[in-house]
């Protein structure tokens, strides 16, 4: 027998197909103000409405910024990354590809830990390095997740996630400089006082002169040999004017004038 469907309840007690993308209760309904959005022009109206959808959905945002907590950066900070990622999400969401949720949820997340990956290490590492630590650290975890399992060897870690066995040990020192240690922290346990700054070496002044030794050997190897002696005596025995010219039967006056004149020339050829 034929049933009367109009007498029957709506089909509205159904979800909807927009109801039923709103997973959680900080994703609101925006698909008009979306669609209105991409046909405005440039200028105050289409600001308003954007501020309008930033404004509806920055509780999702902060909502996602809040799985980040306790990682060594501030919520504060974590929420205004995670604005930012949805402010990109905005201006770049096309209705037409599909629910903005799915969009802005890993364009935000993506911000977030890209914000991590630039920001929260003390020392600047390259990407290449910090790809390998997330790497390293994934495979690692992996490996050792099940009850018993034993901590993977580097050779293990490299199988698993195809990486060379360099490449996971640079890893493996990338997981543990994520922070830096001060200078003033004591080496070991004890009274003795040393830090780590007391392991690093001091500049040698030598170094300074090693380009100007180096240039002046030939200059002085061309000298006549009482020139190279007068110049050894003089620099090298520190040996007075006076001194020399009595040692070499000479006048003070000649001893400056062979100096002055030798050194000049070694510097001209120095200089060349």
């Amino acid at each position: 027998m034929p049933v009367d469907m109009s007498t029957s309840r709506p089909a509205a007690s159904a979800p909807t197909a927009a109801q039923s993308r709103r997973t959680h209760d900080d994703a609101p309904d925006t698909a008009s103000r979306f669609a209105r959005l991409v046909t405005l022009e440039e200028g105050p109206e289409r600001d308003a409405v954007r501020d309008e959808l930033v404004t509806a959905w920055l509780p999702m945002a902060h909502r996602i910024a809040g799985r980040f907590r306790d990682r060594g950066e501030a919520i504060e900070d974590l929420r205004q990354v995670a604005a930012l990622g949805l402010v990109k999400a905005v201006d770049r969401f096309e209705p037409e590809r599909g629910a903005f949720e799915s969009y802005a949820v890993p364009t935000i997340t993506g911000e977030i830990k890209r914000h991590f990956r630039d920001r929260m290490w003390a020392l600047r590492v390259p990407r290449r390095v910090q790809e390998l630590r997330n790497k390293v650290r994934v495979a690692r975890r992996e490996l050792t997740q099940n009850p018993g399992a034993n901590e993977p060897s580097v050779t293990d870690i490299a199988t698993h996630s195809g990486l060379t066995e360099e490449e996971v040990n640079a890893g493996l020192e990338a997981l543990e400089s994520f922070s830096t240690l001060s200078l003033d922290a004591e080496t070991a346990a004890g009274d003795d006082g040393y830090t780590l700054a007391d392991t690093l070496g001091d500049s040698d002044s030598s170094f300074d002169v090693v380009v100007d030794r180096e240039s002046a050997k030939e200059g002085l190897r061309r000298l006549p040999e009482r020139e190279r002696a007068i110049l050894y005596m003089r620099f090298f025995e520190d040996m007075t004017q006076s001194r020399i010219a009595d040692q070499l039967g000479i006048s003070q006056m000649h001893v400056s004038r062979l100096i002055s004149r030798s050194c000049e020339r070694v510097r001209q050829e120095a200089l060349r």
